[in-house]
């Protein structure tokens, strides 16, 4: 008697979704893919050239709803109604990191924090590479982990893994998990609870063994007090600015950067990294602290370290106009991102920073005591500007502005010879742009346009 096949449902049409279906659809199930958006062109055709049945610009419930297990893309909450529906008839609902994690044995480097995620992601990526190990970029970044499980196996997989991509995964395990930091973020989504928030970024070590490692930096308070309240098999490795009892990454007397995990010590210059910044000081000691737990030799990392190009549209130089240097942090979406920007910043007043966007619950006062020393005027770029100009306006000039065209004329015309200009936003893209990425794009063609005025 031939064997029932079991029925997936796919909610979201987006990389991960697509990826999670063509997946399924490898593994005998029965795919349904289900989007209440328009599904982008090219992932219409993929889904059409693997036989899958799809619908878009809206949810058919008696499509939806006979499901035996669905996979919920991360934008989608977990409030939405026919995710609720599902979850009433007793449908299991995971993540397409769930669903990627049983059918592959690679190593899983899997990296979250509220900041810096993309950039040691890619940092630890780029090491593996330059290093000859077959490694594949997933999560956040990269193309969807269930469609390289599909399609293109790698050894080991470095993942990117948002709070959102955590919410559903229940028996996936990583062998490196590392924990950056965790600041206020996306707390509309966790019933503005900060807990709700940290315990969902925990889920990262859930399932972790003795043979597995956490790595986390130690003086981020949050991860602390958590690290008290919850239980882990996996090895601890801690790291920080400076040596303290345990660490295993820090910064020396001599100002060298020493990486002591599995490998004979790693010692070299802080001068030596290719990014600046204290914020990519502490990604480099992550980076460099997971590749020594795969082994890769310590000539390798260190030569990666000081090679690696960055991020786009994180800390991105643009330009320089009219003496005026033009900065795109387009992917600074919470406070603490703008902080360590900020921080990287020219001191005397000197910076003419563009803020603004869809608000997502953020206290700006962890940034003030830097705007009042680095910053010279504030630009606001928004629909809804007001919680801004009431914060900062009576510590720095504020000019409200309602497109990207007008802040950076705003911006240029505050500015003066040897001044930054930087697009950090502190806030989502969502009220003007559709993603963080256009918003950053926008801002450079429009900085590259003033050298044509």
């Amino acid at each position: 008697m031939k064997a029932v096949q079991k029925r997936l449902v796919v909610l979201g049409g987006g990389e991960s979704g697509v990826g999670a279906a063509i997946l399924g659809k490898v593994r005998g199930y029965d795919v349904f893919l289900s989007d209440s958006g328009t599904i982008a062109p090219r992932f219409r055709s993929q889904l059409e050239s693997e036989g899958i049945a799809y619908e878009h610009e809206g949810h058919t419930p008696e499509l939806i709803l006979n499901a035996d297990e669905a996979v919920k893309s991360p934008g989608i909450p977990p409030t939405a109604p026919i995710v609720r529906q599902l979850m009433e008839k007793g449908v299991p609902v995971i993540s397409e990191i769930e669903l990627a994690g049983r059918y592959t044995d690679s190593k899983m480097v899997c990296i979250t924090g509220s900041n810096g995620k993309t950039t040691t992601t890619m940092l630890i990526y780029h090491i593996l590479r330059s290093a000859g190990i077959d490694a594949g970029l997933a999560g956040n970044v990269g193309k969807s982990l269930a469609l390289q499980v599909a399609r293109d196996p790698h050894q080991v997989y470095v993942v990117e893994l948002s709070s959102f991509q955590l919410e559903n995964m229940y028996d996936f395990k990583a062998n490196v998990a590392v924990m950056l930091n965790i600041t206020p973020d996306h707390l509309d989504r966790y019933e503005y609870h900060m807990q709700n928030y940290v315990n969902a970024k925990f889920r990262i070590i859930q399932n972790m063994t003795h043979q597995d490692a956490f790595v986390f930096w130690q003086d981020d308070p949050v991860i602390r007090r958590q690290l008290e309240r919850v239980e882990t098999e996996a090895r601890l490795i801690p790291f920080a600015e400076t040596e303290e009892e345990n660490t295993k990454a820090y910064i020396d007397a001599e100002n060298e950067l020493v990486i002591n995990a599995e490998n004979q010590p790693l010692v070299m210059p802080r001068a030596d990294l290719a990014l600046n910044g204290l914020h990519n000081l502490y990604n480099a000691m992550a980076a460099g602290l997971s590749a020594t737990l795969l082994h890769v030799k310590n000539d390798d990392i260190r030569r990666a370290l000081s090679d690696f190009e960055g991020v786009e549209h994180r800390l991105e130089y643009v330009d320089t106009v009219d003496s005026v240097r033009w900065i795109n942090d387009s992917k600074a979406t919470n406070v603490n991102s703008c902080w360590y920007a900020l921080e990287s910043m020219p001191e005397s007043c000197s910076t003419v920073l563009i803020l603004g966007g869809k608000d997502k619950g953020n206290d700006y006062s962890e940034i003030l005591p830097l705007v009042q020393r680095k910053v010279k005027t504030i630009v606001a770029m928004g629909l809804h500007n007001e919680k801004i100009e009431e914060f900062f306006g009576s510590h720095v000039p504020v000019v409200s502005t309602h497109s990207l065209a007008d802040a950076v004329d705003a911006a240029r015309k505050a500015a003066s010879e040897g001044d930054t200009v930087l697009l950090s936003p502190c806030c989502a893209s969502f009220d003007l742009f559709n993603s963080y990425e256009e918003r950053g794009t926008l801002f450079k063609q429009a900085v590259k346009s003033l050298k044509q005025v």
